[in-house]
């Protein structure tokens, strides 16, 4: 029996096809059975009504042994929907039984049928539903209540989808003490898995953990080092390096590939939903039955239709699903690009130590195949692929209940995060592959006199420019004295927290108001617009600088055009004729310039923008002088109006 209920945290793996929950006690780490003596949870609920009209949830094995019959009612692969809106999930949709719907904000719904007709539910119920399952299992397993948990996600899920991930806990009765990364679970797991010694030699170079499961793939690029702790203990630490992934990218898609390659040019939505169940159902079972053996049949009896049937061997499923696996090829190679420039090194002399298999995809043998020629060693596969996450997750929890001593997580975020400035620029104040906790301060000012409320625009991605990266939120510091353009001191802080939830505040400092939001996105990001944000990001890295330096130009240049233009009204006749004819010849100069750029941003090079904005900025010192030396004439410090 464990502890007293307020010491228990779990550890929980809530993944796309299977869930688990375990824990970590002096005795090491275990996954926990249910009364079955089943270790893997199928990810699948079925909604049923019972006699007296209310609704139940049947979670697991039970729920996925009959989806076939019960198509309408039985949802499966939620994750793929956690965080997200209908448009993102477009691709899914034909391939689910189930009837999925926009809801509040586009955000996915699913509607369930009912004797008096439907229930609308959202993916973080449906997910509550698997963890309430899960929390139950581990109360039984230890003897005692269990209301903690750390649950891990994918290393790119976003905010939206995290902050999902943690309602659904919540529904199902859970405190999410921690959301932690899926691969850096694993590498944690990985790390139990090695003697001092051993860890120590693997300090020397780099450890790679390839998780690919039935919906999203990550990759993290960790170190694991040794330092001092409390009273001469040694202490690990397991550092990440960079990460990269994609959050649609798992079993589901080859699945769907083996469906399409079964219907052989069929459309998809011409199959019924509870054929469709049972022809997905088909389809995994050749791709679990290839892994190991040289042949396999999809096939389904339809209910209205001929029976579709295709076999097919090794090699043909290995050209199918080519394509699928390079793009987790992709992002491994961008994760060590990204891992050589924060360690100094060459990239072409980048190497890891260990590559961890994480995932039940990983049973695939042309993925371990692929991952073994990439990295150039064999990858590692002592550690169950399906365990793995939720053994770190529980190791986890015991740091954190202070059971286990002597781990230290460090991990990053994915993309970087920032606000847009004016002319449509993007200021990122955290870049992606910050370690977290993080946080970042940096001060703005307006481009408008009187301006008396300022919106931040608080946007994620890797572009330049806020047309081309994912919106988060918006929000308004009110109440602000009206002042000249570029008075205002306005302090903006971003903070992400160990579970990579951002936070943003914003302080106008003259007045001291404030305002401060915890960011909750209606959605999530899709796979193509991971894949674009940061495939972009180096395709039009040269051209995005460019236009962002000629948008700060313009910006400053109107500024300093209008502070130099009052003081020449005002105080240019204490000053030469022909130093003011200069001066007027510099801001016409400037200002023309200014009128091309905002006209076309290529109509002006930057270089030459600048020492026009230099030039007339130097001119201009001997004015400002003397509009101060007259200023104080004027009015004297400490004078009060009337000269009292």
């Amino acid at each position: 029996m464990a502890g007293s209920s307020s010491d228990i945290i779990v550890g929980i793996d809530l993944g796309t096809t299977n869930s688990l929950v375990a824990y970590c006690d002096q005795q090491g780490p275990r996954v926990l059975v249910n009364e079955r003596g089943e270790r893997l949870v199928p990810s699948v609920v079925r909604y049923e009504s019972t006699a007296g009209g209310e609704s139940r949830a049947v979670v697991g094995s039970e729920a996925r042994a009959a989806a076939g019959e019960f198509p309408a009612t039985t949802i499966s692969s939620v994750k793929r929907l956690m965080g997200r809106s209908v448009d993102d999930a477009r691709a899914d949709l034909p391939y689910f039984s189930f009837d999925v719907r926009a809801g509040e904000r586009g955000t996915a719904r699913l509607a369930i049928p009912t004797p008096s007709g439907e229930r609308i539910v959202s993916p973080q119920e449906v997910s509550a539903d698997i963890l309430r399952t899960l929390r139950e299992q581990a109360s039984a397993a230890l003897g005692a209540e269990v209301h903690r948990a750390v649950v891990t996600v994918p290393a790119y899920f976003d905010d939206a989808q995290r902050q999902a991930t943690r309602e659904s806990g919540r529904l199902a009765g859970l405190e999410v003490v921690r959301i932690l990364n899926e691969p850096t679970a694993a590498a944690l797991a990985y790390g139990l898995g090695l003697d001092r010694q051993s860890e120590r030699n693997a300090a020397k170079e780099p450890v790679a953990v390839f998780d690919l499961g039935g919906g999203t793939f990550d990759v993290s690029i960790l170190k694991i080092l040794s330092a001092g702790g409390p009273a001469g203990e040694e202490t690990s630490v397991f550092q990440v390096i960079a990460t990269s992934g994609d959050t649609h990218l798992g079993g589901d898609d080859v699945d769907r590939l083996l469906v399409d390659y079964a219907l052989d040019g069929r459309p998809v939505g011409s199959v019924a939903p509870g054929d469709m169940a049972r022809l997905v159902a088909s389809a995994e079972a050749a791709k679990r039955y290839l892994s190991q053996g040289d042949r396999a049949v999809i096939g389904v009896d339809q209910s209205e239709g001929p029976r579709v049937e295709r076999s097919l061997d090794r090699g043909a499923f290995e050209r199918l699903i080519e394509g699928w696996v390079e793009r987790a090829i992709t992002c491994c190679r961008r994760a060590m690009g990204d891992a050589a420039r924060v360690l100094g090194m060459d990239g072409g002399s980048m190497r890891v130590g260990a590559v961890v298999m994480v995932g039940g995809s990983t049973r695939i043998p042309l993925v371990r195949r692929r991952v073994g020629e990439f990295f150039g060693l064999d990858p590692y596969v002592a550690l169950d692929p399906d365990e793995v996450v939720a053994l770190g997750a529980s190791v986890q929890a015991s740091i954190l209940s202070g059971t286990t001593r002597g781990r230290l997580l460090l991990d990053v975020i994915p993309l970087s995060l920032g606000i847009e400035t004016v002319g449509g620029a993007v200021a990122k104040l955290i870049m992606r592959n910050s370690a977290v906790p993080t946080r970042a301060t940096e001060m703005f000012s307006t481009s408008v006199d009187g301006q008396t409320s300022i919106a931040i625009h608080i946007l994620q991605g890797e572009r330049e420019l806020s047309q081309d990266c994912r919106s988060l939120g918006m929000f308004h510091v009110r109440g602000i004295a009206p002042m000249p353009a570029g008075i205002p001191q306005l302090q903006v802080e971003f903070a992400v927290d160990s579970n990579g939830v951002l936070s943003v505040s914003a302080v106008e400092r003259r007045s001291g108001r404030r305002a401060a939001v915890q960011v909750i996105p209606n959605h999530g990001l899709t796979a193509e617009e991971v894949d674009r944000i940061e495939r972009e990001s180096v395709v039009h890295a040269r051209e995005d600088m460019a236009r962002h330096r000629v948008i700060d130009l313009v910006v400053n240049s109107r500024l300093d055009l209008k502070w130099i233009g009052d003081r020449m009204e005002r105080f240019g006749h204490l000053v030469e004729a022909d130093y003011l004819g200069q001066l007027r010849e510099a801001a016409e100069a400037l200002a023309a310039m200014v009128a091309r750029a905002e006209s076309d941003w290529r109509s002006v090079e930057a270089g030459e923008f600048y020492t026009a904005k230099e030039f007339l900025d130097r001119l201009s010192v001997r004015l400002q002088e003397v509009s101060i030396t007259e200023s104080l004439r004027v009015d004297p410090p400490g004078a009060l109006p009337g000269g009292a």
